[in-house]
């Protein structure tokens, strides 16, 4: 049996070199840096462009901050074309098919939460005025998109314009959900980013496109300004557990519309590669 002082020394050398392999040890799987990653120019656009859009959809993209210039025309063409109307409906069926399998109870408490912008009314009218690729109708998150050929920089003026001129046309699958999900006795919360002084304007959008009925019409107060997206949609989804509603689906079109915490039991992400609101 050793003596103590050499089970000792032993111990120690051991430990010694276990911090040197440590202090060497470089692990083979890497994180890329924003440096590493360059577009791809030997494909093409229409290709690549479907990969980025796909990239998007799926949040793998994170936080982007425009289109990449190259992807303009695709842009364009995919929401005039039949794509974006066709990727709309399967998200509507699908949502449909899950709210079939909810048990609505007789207390009145069984929701479903949507989106404005982009979920229930399209701005294509006015997107198609100003340009395609404008990234975040948030304020404060504007970047000079001038460069992107038609695409203008976002304006918050006449975003207020449009917004008060109440045209936006439904989301054609989005009000045939709309409409089956209050048949099926859902509780409706509309929950939009939307100032407050816009109530008016947008419950008059909404009503005109066809859209009625809803248990709540949610926007952001004064007290709201500065706050993220996610953060302010998880605090009025949690205001709704709290008073007894179980939110069975939420449908958005962006990942801040459906993050966070108060989620939905089922989240239906619609399409939007024109701009993406953190």
């Amino acid at each position: 049996m050793a003596s103590q002082p050499l089970t000792f020394l032993f111990l120690l050398l051991v430990t010694a070199s276990v911090l040197e392999s440590s202090a060497s040890f470089e692990p083979n799987i890497r994180l890329p840096t924003t440096a590493t990653i360059v577009p791809r120019s030997d494909i093409d656009d229409d290709l690549y462009c479907a990969s980025w859009q796909l990239a998007v959809e799926t949040n793998n993209a994170g936080s982007w901050a425009a289109i990449p210039s190259r992807c303009v025309p695709f842009v364009r063409d995919y929401m005039t074309g039949q794509r974006y109307a066709s990727d709309c409906e399967v998200v509507a069926n699908y949502s449909l098919a899950y709210a079939s399998t909810v048990k609505i109870a007789s207390d009145g408490k069984d929701a479903w939460v949507f989106d404005v912008d982009e979920t229930l009314l399209t701005n294509l009218p006015y997107y198609r005025d100003h340009g395609f690729g404008i990234n975040g109708i948030e304020k404060n998150t504007h970047p000079d998109l001038s460069w992107l050929g038609r695409s203008e920089i976002f304006n918050e003026s006449c975003w207020d314009e449009w917004v008060a001129e109440a045209k936006a046309p439904a989301i054609p699958s989005s009000l045939k959900l709309y409409n089956w999900l209050k048949q099926m006795r859902f509780k409706i919360f509309v929950l939009t980013g939307r100032s407050e002084h816009q109530r008016n304007d947008t419950r008059k959008n909404l009503e005109l496109a066809g859209y009625t009925g809803w248990e709540g019409l949610i926007l952001r107060g004064a007290s709201d300004g500065g706050t993220p997206a996610t953060i302010f949609k998880s605090e009025r989804r949690s205001v709704l557990v709290n008073e007894g509603y179980r939110i069975h689906g939420n449908s958005g079109d962006q990942w801040s519309d459906l993050l966070g915490f108060a989620v939905a039991k089922r989240s239906f992400k619609l399409p939007n590669p024109m701009y993406y609101i953190a």
